[in-house]
Formats: structure tokens, sequence, C-alpha cells
């Protein structure tokens, strides 16, 4: 994408960036999951800054995400961004999603309340089981929403909660994995490499 022809054949005027979740660090840390994004792809492609929406790093995990839902909200009302006809929830076209060892996905763990949210679209974590322990993430249902959903799962540490996401391994009765609950309006598509599917 960052290099021709790829990068000259797309309207990036278009693009609007967000994160379905971030760690509430300074966006020049090296745990920023926007330095990151910056650093891979987003300084190499013509995006407008206007057009990239990171976190206020300023801010403590309450209150990025409450500026953050502010913000898509104020987006929603301007038109930008579209309502899902079937959930309310705000609806992007694209989510790129990883999973972790134990299930989660964005910052949605296993053990962590969050997972549980039916009502806020962006909702914050102080204790992240993963370092760094502050962070905001989308809600299972703006995810849900979603018109497309690309999960990237690569790695042999992952091929036991692949089984378990593809029916194999969860013991009857048990409460699902976050990564199970995934479930957008639009398409689901799984890109994983040898490694993490070596058990199925």
């Amino acid at each position: 994408m960052v290099e021709s022809p790829y990068k000259d054949s797309v309207d990036w005027s278009k693009w609007l960036i967000f994160w379905v979740d971030e760690r509430v660090v300074p966006l020049d840390s090296d745990d920023s999951n926007y330095k990151l994004a910056w650093d891979g792809f987003l300084s190499k492609v013509p995006i407008s800054p206007s057009n990239i929406y990171a976190i206020n790093d300023k801010l403590s995990p309450e209150g990025a995400a409450d500026d953050y839902e502010t913000r898509l909200k104020h987006l929603v009302e301007s038109k930008i961004i579209p309502l899902s006809n079937a959930s309310g929830f705000p609806k992007f076209d694209l989510m790129l999603l990883g999973m972790g060892p134990d299930g989660h996905v964005a910052s949605l763990f296993p053990t962590r309340q969050q997972r549980y949210e039916k009502n806020r679209w962006v909702t914050f974590i102080i204790d992240s089981p993963k370092p760094p322990p502050p962070r905001i993430t989308f809600t299972l249902p703006v995810i849900n929403s979603a018109t497309e959903i690309a999960m990237v799962v690569t790695g042999a540490e992952l091929a036991d909660t692949v089984k378990k996401t593809s029916g194999g391994g969860l013991a009857p009765g048990s409460t699902p994995l976050p990564c199970m609950e995934v479930s957008p309006e639009g398409e689901l598509t799984w890109f994983s490499d040898k490694d993490a599917t070596s058990k199925l």
C-alpha cells in the first residue's frame, strides 16, 4: 500500500483513520499504537492529518475514552460517520483486528468487565493484563457494527486460541472468548499463517 503502483491508485482523501483501541501513553511513545501506525504506514501515504483521529494523550484513561466517544458522536451528527440501522452504533467501513493468546480483541480481555459493555461506544481500562495497563477501546457493539472486519492472526502462540475459536477445545458451558464474539454486520475475513492454524 505504501509503494507504487498501490500508493498511487488509492484516493487517500476518502480515508478516515481511527483506533479500535489505544494505549493511554504519549503519542510518541514506543508503546503507542499511533506511533506504530505513523512510522509504518501513515507517514508514507498522503492522508490529510485532519483525517487521522488519534486519542488525546494528555487525558486520563477515562477522560480519553469520553473524549474519543464525543468526537465520534460529533462525526455522526455531521454525517461523516454513518450509524448502523441494525444496532444504532457507528458503522465503520473496515476494522483491522488481531487477538491475543487469551482470546482478547481490541482491549476487551476475557477477565475484564469492559467486554460486556453494551451502551458505551468507547470505554477504558486501567488494569489491562497486557502492559501497558491504561487503555481505551471500542466496545463490542461498535466492533460488530462494522461493514468489514479483517482478523489478522499469526504465530504459533495463537494456535490453541484459534482451535478454541474454531469450535475445538473450549469446555462445554464455558464463557466464549471475546474473539469468539466478533460477528460484524458485514464480512469477517481471517488472515492466518500456518503456525496459527497448526492445531486445526
